[in-house]
């Protein structure tokens, strides 16, 4: 086992929530609200009626909970292409085949779900709740979450276990093949920038990588990413929707084939810092516990 790439994972992981949870906060609410005209008008209300406050809404328990399912997406990525390689090279230096690292970021990705799922849930209802800067007026409803730990269990309470578990499908669809395309992307930027032999990759390569990466993973992952926030949401008031099936068909049906890919904008602005700050930090982790390969 590669406990350096679990612990590598974990920290790059923590640190991607911290840098891009704002601009996500944006992301899930155009997603899930029909409120919004646009990211703009999402930032400028967002500002107006909950504060900065307003874009960190749940943060805690992502940052707790990435660092976990990002140790588990690179170190089964890790793992999964060495088990893949070991027949084919006799080399351990050997360069791993595109597809070796396609379907080991495609494993990494469906198996952090089932840590994920139950904290992206609780993050994408906190980020949609809203609560005005100024505090609650009197007679004024109050809001039904009031921190992560609280949402968890109202959840698990209301909806039961599995109910943490809602759009659990769209999550893994959107992962699997999201890091699939993250993993095989960076390794191909990394190897045609580096000098032959190199086998560490320079740092400006590794940022640029890890920001196209990021990219274009959400450029996959977009279209599934919109109904796992939208089946989500769905217990938050009237059910609108019947399944994962229904969701989509009535997404498009009602919004037309772009809403699969609502804010795609966002997403890929976003990607670039945060998976740059991903992999620098992942790559400073691994130089530092395994120095010598």
């Amino acid at each position: 086992m590669h406990c350096a790439d679990f612990l590598a994972g974990s920290v790059g992981g923590a640190f991607g929530v911290a840098v891009g949870y704002p601009l996500d906060t944006v992301k899930v609410r155009i997603q899930t609200q029909h409120q919004y005209t646009g990211v703009w008008h999402c930032i400028r209300s967002t500002c107006k009626n909950e504060g900065v406050k307003g874009f960190y809404k749940g943060m805690s328990m992502p940052v707790t909970t990435v660092s976990l399912s990002s140790s588990v997406v690179f170190g089964t990525y890790r793992n999964i292409l060495q088990i893949l390689g070991q027949p084919r090279h006799r080399s351990v230096d050997a360069r791993p085949a595109k597809l070796d690292i396609f379907l080991s970021g495609l494993a990494g990705g469906v198996a952090q779900v089932s840590v994920m799922s139950p904290a992206d849930i609780v993050k994408v209802r906190l980020q949609c709740q809203v609560v005005p800067m100024q505090g609650l007026a009197a007679g004024s409803p109050k809001p039904k979450y009031r921190g992560p730990v609280h949402c968890l269990l109202t959840i698990a309470r209301e909806e039961g276990v599995l109910g943490l578990y809602k759009g659990a499908q769209a999550l893994a669809l959107r992962d699997g093949p999201a890091f699939a395309t993250y993993f095989t992307t960076y390794n191909v930027i990394c190897e045609q920038l580096s000098p032959p032999g190199q086998t560490r990759p320079d740092w400006k390569v590794v940022l640029l990588a890890g920001g196209l990466s990021g990219t274009c993973g959400w450029f996959v992952g977009t279209p599934m990413d919109v109904i796992k926030a939208r089946l989500q949401m769905d217990w938050m008031g009237e059910r609108k929707y019947k399944g994962f099936f229904h969701c989509i068909t009535d997404s498009v049906r009602r919004e037309g084939a772009g809403v699969l890919y609502k804010g795609l904008a966002i997403n890929c602005v976003r990607a670039f810092p945060v998976n740059m700050s991903v992999f620098a930090m992942y790559e400073v982790v691994i130089r530092l516990l395994r120095p010598s390969t």
